[in-house]
């Protein structure tokens, strides 16, 4: 089923989308449309969810230390008496 939405646009962001709209050979409907789902795919259902934010960092960066993060307090301390 679809429903209808209004929307009202500034002059130049309604001109921005006729632009995009006769370049594609669109109506503006459809890049109104194509615009919502990105929006929604970018900040829809994961947004607040820490891990789906950085998901595609973790593993991403090695320190070179093979159990940094069991031993990480043991590392901590050598560091802070190495400088000290």
């Amino acid at each position: 089923m679809k429903s209808k939405i209004t929307v009202n646009l500034p002059n130049d962001l309604d001109s921005a989308v006729s632009t995009l709209a006769k370049r594609l050979h669109l109506k503006r409907s459809d890049v109104v449309r194509m615009a919502v789902e990105r929006f929604l795919i970018v900040y829809g259902e994961d947004e607040g969810k820490p891990y789906e934010t950085v998901k595609c960092l973790i593993g991403s960066v090695s320190s070179g230390t093979p159990n940094l993060g069991e031993a990480h307090r043991k590392y901590l301390l050598e560091k802070i008496k190495k400088h000290a």
